[in-house]
């Protein structure tokens, strides 16, 4: 582990700007990760769990009839066939382990479409932490499903009845509360986001799937993708399945963020519609702000619904390492229902983000070969969609 901070940063974006009453915290749970990741007993703990409780390796499937209708070869990365229906079971597990061996007792995390507040009150109940999740008002209204069935796994449901009501104020509670719990109490933080060093730990949990997706893609294929595809939220399910093909020539990755409404601030939550850099919830990125006010941000996908977008993300779209793209409301919604009654697959609204860009390259795809990360499953979402319908059928 390197003795200077340039540790913490992803070029100049990242860092750790938090209250000093968190240092400690933050230095505890990093030197346990530099201790633990590589330990052979940890990471046979942690293969066991991804393999007999999560599911994993997740299949790469072959949308057979999605690829006959835009002319490629489409794979879909199955991350909503793990456990709790997301990728987010793989950096919670990952973050249980880390927190039950430093004797932890506790679990909090934030969610916004909820997928990561089920990941962490399941592990909660696996392993016998005590656990609150910390959920917008907003969110716990259009992810009702996931709210019960994080009761269910018996979790504290704290509603933030605060600002937007969505993802980035349940962060502002979650935070406030770890500062005051520190002692027998651990964050674990669901996205690449926040203050140094959960951006590297998350990827490290997620980049399961990246890892699988090249084996699998090159034992069917015999050949790297053309295009690998994924929503970008914080950026977790992204850098996820980014990470081994950032050093490979030739590949396009491409994030797709969540174009909203209309492209004017405070319709959309898309970065990098407005590219503005400024410290945020512990961390230097790209922030939706003006004359620096934060500004509020909007997308049918709460998972999608926040106004920065993780360090790493930050650096890799200025150095062209990764193209970042958006979809808008309809686009999303339009991805939803095409997999859904083409492949039997209904993915989350986050996820849908990934397949609805799919209308926008479709001439440059044809005869490519195409991985979408499919992050999330979208039971979750029905309702959501449905008012949406009902709202578009209003209008003349």
């Amino acid at each position: 582990m390197k003795n200077d901070i340039s540790r913490y940063f992803y070029g100049p974006y990242g860092g750790r700007f938090v209250p000093e009453t968190l240092i400690p915290a933050l230095e505890e749970v990093e030197k346990a990760f530099f201790r633990y990741r590589n330990e052979s007993g940890f990471k046979k703990e942690l293969s066991t769990i991804f393999k007999y409780y999560v599911g994993r390796p997740t299949p790469l499937y072959f949308a057979k009839r999605l690829s006959q209708n835009y002319r490629a070869r489409i794979y879909l990365k199955r991350e909503d066939l793990c456990h709790t229906g997301s990728h987010k079971i793989n950096n919670a597990v990952g973050q249980a382990l880390l927190a039950k061996r430093l004797r932890k007792t506790r679990l909090i995390a934030e969610t916004g479409a909820g997928q990561h507040g089920v990941a962490t009150a399941t592990v909660a109940a696996h392993f016998g932490f005590k656990c609150s999740i910390f959920m917008g008002t907003e969110d716990v209204r259009r992810q009702a499903l996931n709210v019960y069935r994080m009761k269910l796994l018996g979790a504290q449901v704290r509603e933030v009845d605060a600002g937007s009501k969505t993802l980035k104020d349940a962060i502002n509670e979650a935070m406030r509360n770890w500062t005051e719990t520190v002692l027998d109490t651990h964050y674990l933080f669901g996205s690449v986001l926040g203050p140094y060093p959960f951006p590297m730990i998350v990827r490290h949990f997620q980049s399961v799937i990246g890892e699988e997706t090249r084996k699998q893609i090159r034992l069917i294929e015999k050949k790297d993708p053309d295009y690998v595809l994924a929503c970008v939220g914080g950026g977790s399910n992204s850098i996820g399945i980014f990470s081994p093909f950032l050093s490979l020539p030739g590949i396009q990755l491409i994030g797709v963020e969540a174009g909203g409404i209309g492209k004017k601030l405070g319709l959309h939550a898309a970065r990098f519609f407005h590219p503005e850099k400024g410290v945020f919830q512990g961390s230097l990125s790209y922030v939706l702000q003006q004359n620096g006010q934060i500004y509020r941000t909007h997308s049918i996908a709460a998972g999608l619904d926040y106004p920065s977008i993780g360090p790493e993300h930050a650096l890799l779209h200025d150095l062209k390492k990764v193209k970042y793209d958006s979809v808008n409301d309809d686009e999303a919604v339009h991805g939803f229902k095409i997999l859904s009654a083409m492949e039997g697959i209904i993915p989350a609204l986050e996820s849908s983000h990934a397949v609805g860009y799919l209308e926008k390259i479709k001439h440059e795809i044809i005869n490519k070969l195409v991985v979408i990360n499919l992050s999330g499953r979208g039971d979750k979402d029905c309702t959501s969609v449905i008012e949406h319908d009902d709202e578009k059928r209003k209008k003349p």
